[in-house]
C-alpha cells in the first residue's frame, strides 16, 4: 500500500480533471471562423484549393463533415479562414456541421434532434461497440485514447464493449467500403433498441477523400437515423467525449 500511495505522490493526477473546458494547444485545429464580408472570388479560390471539396464555392461556407482540417484554406488567405482551437464541434445535425462566413458562436447540438429514449436510458451509462468500415486506423487509435488514463471517460460510464450484443450503440469510423458494408449492418441489428448510430471522423460523415469511390457502399448510413456526427481528420478524443455527454445530457 505504501509503495501504491508513493507511486500516486510522485505522478501526481494523470487524469484530465475537467474534460468540459481542458485547454489545448494553440496549434490545434479545431473550428473554423470565416470572414463576414468574404467576396465571390476568394469563395472561389478556397473552393480551388481545398482537397476535400469542403468550401462552398459562391459561399465560402466550411462543411465540417468533409473538411480535412488541412489548413490550406487558411494558409493560403489567413484574412479570410482561421481555424480556432475550440474542439467541442460535435453535432446532432448533418447541416450543423457547416460553418457559414461570420458565423462566430460556439457549436452546440441542437436539443430539439436529439431522441427522448437517448436521454432517458443513457445518460448515467452507454456502452459503445466501435466499427472500423474501412478506416485508416487514426480515428480509431483517438477512440481508444478517449479511454485511456488521460482522458478516462469511463468515469462518466462512457465505455467501448467488444461485443454489439451488449451494446447501446455503434460507433463507426471510416468511409464504410463495399467490403464492411453488410457486416455493419449485421452489427448494427445485433445491437439491442433503441441503439444510437454515432459517426466519428470526416471518412465517417461523408467518405471524406474517398467519396464518389467504386470501393465505397454507404446505402446503410444514408437510410438510417444518426444520432451524433463528431467531425474531425482524425476526430480528438476530446470533441468525441464532449459530443457524447453533450448527446446523453451528461452534465
Amino acid at each position: 500500500m505504501l509503495k501504491e500511495i508513493k507511486i500516486l505522490s510522485d505522478h501526481g493526477k494523470q487524469y484530465v480533471p475537467d474534460l468540459r473546458n481542458q485547454p489545448v494547444s494553440a496549434l490545434f485545429r479545431g473550428r473554423p471562423v470565416i470572414t463576414a464580408d468574404i467576396t465571390a472570388a476568394e469563395a472561389r479560390k478556397a473552393a480551388a484549393l481545398c482537397p476535400a471539396g469542403a468550401i462552398d464555392s459562391s459561399s465560402g461556407a466550411v462543411d465540417l463533415g468533409r473538411c480535412a482540417f488541412c489548413c490550406e484554406c487558411a494558409l493560403a488567405m489567413p484574412e479570410v479562414y482561421r481555424f480556432t482551437n475550440d474542439y467541442r464541434i460535435s453535432a446532432t445535425r448533418r447541416e450543423d456541421l457547416i460553418i457559414k462566413p461570420g458565423q462566430s458562436e460556439p457549436l452546440r447540438i441542437d436539443e430539439s434532434a436529439v431522441r427522448k429514449e437517448v436521454r432517458r436510458l443513457f445518460r448515467r451509462s452507454l456502452k459503445l461497440r466501435q466499427v472500423s468500415a474501412g478506416g485508416d486506423n487514426s480515428c480509431e487509435m483517438e477512440l481508444s485514447a478517449a479511454g485511456n488514463v488521460n482522458f478516462d471517460m469511463g468515469r462518466y460510464g462512457i465505455e467501448f464493449v467488444a461485443s454489439p450484443r451488449h451494446a447501446d450503440g455503434i460507433v463507426i469510423t471510416g468511409p464504410v467500403s463495399e467490403n464492411m458494408s453488410a457486416a455493419l449492418e449485421i452489427c448494427y441489428e445485433a445491437t439491442p433498441a433503441p441503439r444510437l448510430i454515432i459517426l466519428v471522423g470526416t471518412d465517417a460523415i461523408s467518405g471524406g477523400l474517398f467519396a464518389g469511390s467504386p470501393a465505397i457502399k454507404r446505402d446503410f448510413i444514408e437510410s438510417q437515423h444518426i444520432d451524433l456526427y463528431v467531425p474531425g481528420n482524425p476526430a480528438h478524443p476530446l470533441t468525441f467525449i464532449n459530443g457524447v455527454m453533450d448527446l446523453t445530457g451528461r452534465k
